[in-house]
């Protein structure tokens, strides 16, 4: 199913805007109808491109069909420059099946395999995406952390500023994931002094200068969000994301012109129905909690695309 029938958009010229405008496009990740609906309505608030970043896990909670149902509904339309993407697929196949569903742009994760299987698989979802005019994400490097039970890794390796030329010239990827310190998961830093390596970032940059980059792994964590899950119930414990000044940089500063954000999202949208169900213990319709969700995820992306991302009004 070709996804401009549903009015989305590859991530190809996106990225080369932010490239060329000191901005960063957020990637949110989805998971039902409230994140899907919440972030394309901060994308119409904020007149900001957004990619839906949606993971195999998620696309396996939801179905296919279901997922593209709800695309289908929003009534998207090609000048919003909405992108669907696939987040860590784990193979050809499943990258070439979500460019089948309807995605318009895909990430193939090798990151953890040898850099020649890599680069070689790298290469046939390149050819098979761009005869489709689907863009193509691919990651150098590897981040620790847990997010589900297809991003998890216990190690991780910073990007090689001496490889990524090779890689980029061989694969014809359209973006490339780096590994400069973040990491996935709610745990992103074991103390307040850790900091990006922005030094590595930018030899990269000067290997591959017309590329756009891209920061997985970088939700702040907001710690009133996770006040107010503990206040109400919840046992989260020693979070820490990457600071807003390093992702301000990154975002304006950088050929950083993708930046995710998964956890955040998973905060917002428990932190609220927590509040929301304590305060009317008496409530059972999940309507009701579950717009309280809703809300606090739009409006945290709306903040995020204001203040981290600069992405606002560049449609």
């Amino acid at each position: 199913m070709q996804y401009r029938n549903f009015g989305l958009v590859n991530t190809i010229e996106p990225l080369k805007s932010a490239l060329r405008g000191g901005f960063a496009i957020p990637a949110f990740n989805a998971y039902n109808m409230e994140t899907i609906t919440a972030i394309i309505s901060a994308a119409r608030l904020t007149h900001s491109p957004v990619i839906i970043a949606i993971s195999e896990s998620a696309l396996k909670y939801m179905g296919a069909d279901m997922l593209i149902g709800m695309i289908s509904g929003a009534k998207i339309t090609p000048n919003e420059r909405i992108a669907l993407h696939l987040d860590h697929g784990s193979s050809v196949e499943s990258c070439m099946r979500a460019i089948d569903i309807g995605f318009s742009s895909v990430m193939l994760d090798f990151s953890k395999y040898d850099f020649d299987d890599n680069m070689t698989a790298t290469s046939d979802i390149a050819k098979y995406a761009h005869a489709r005019d689907v863009s193509v994400e691919s990651e150098l490097g590897q981040l620790s952390g847990i997010e589900d039970e297809n991003t998890h890794n216990t190690k991780s390796t910073y990007t090689d500023p001496e490889s990524v030329a090779e890689f980029v010239k061989h694969t014809k990827t359209d973006s490339l994931a780096v590994a400069i310190g973040t990491s996935h998961g709610a745990y992103k830093r074991k103390s307040p002094d850790e900091k990006l390596r922005f030094d590595i970032l930018q030899q990269i940059q000067e290997q591959i200068p017309y590329t756009p980059l891209v920061l997985h792994g970088a939700s702040s964590i907001p710690e009133f969000l996770v006040n107010e899950i503990n206040e109400f119930g919840g046992n989260i414990k020693n979070a820490m994301g990457i600071t807003p000044e390093q992702l301000i940089f990154a975002a304006t500063k950088t050929n950083i012109c993708k930046i995710n954000i998964d956890s955040d999202l998973r905060l917002a949208t428990t932190a609220a129905i927590r509040k929301y169900l304590s305060q009317h213990p008496e409530n059972i319709n999940p309507r009701e909690y579950l717009s309280a969700g809703h809300d606090m995820v739009r409006n945290t992306c709306i903040f995020l695309i204001r203040e981290i991302f600069h992405s606002n009004d560049k449609i």
